[in-house]
């Protein structure tokens, strides 16, 4: 069986200002389908993902705010990084963890700067949406064997 992951459902309390902030970083409006005042959704999607988001009234019972560890793979995270800061949204400055393997929940073990050895999967940048549900950029250049 294929399966693919298509929809991620994000909690939000503004669903206008969602709007706008996700439209104002380069996000494509899939849909906006309002079905009376207790239901409306609203999809975007990334620049060159396969996977939407879903944010609206009704579509969600998680707290505004609560999504958390969301990440959009780039190529470049300093290029994506500079490409959000000059779409208004505030990015953390780069950094790896003390670890090496992958981020940890919250900022504990942040070191910043990219990994020293640019490894794939090992540099980040966050930002949260105005609501604060969370996003990481995560940079890869090299997939994963079988990815």
């Amino acid at each position: 069986m294929d399966t693919k992951l298509e929809v991620v459902v994000i909690p939000v309390a503004d669903v206008d200002r969602a709007k706008a902030f996700y439209k104002a970083l380069g996000w494509r409006e899939d849909a906006d389908v309002p079905t009376g005042d207790d239901f409306r959704v609203v999809q975007m999607t990334p620049p060159g993902s396969p996977c939407s988001v879903i944010f609206g009234t009704g579509v969600s019972e998680a707290a505004p705010g609560s999504a958390r560890g969301l990440h959009l793979a780039v190529s470049d995270v300093e290029a994506a990084r500079a490409e959000l800061l000059g779409r208004g949204a505030e990015v953390s400055e780069v950094f790896h963890d003390a670890g090496g393997v992958f981020h940890r929940a919250g900022t504990g073990n942040r070191v910043p700067g990219p990994d020293a050895e640019r490894r794939s999967y090992a540099s980040f940048a966050s930002f949260s949406d105005p609501d604060g549900n969370g996003w990481i950029l995560q940079e890869i250049t090299e997939r994963l064997p079988g990815r």
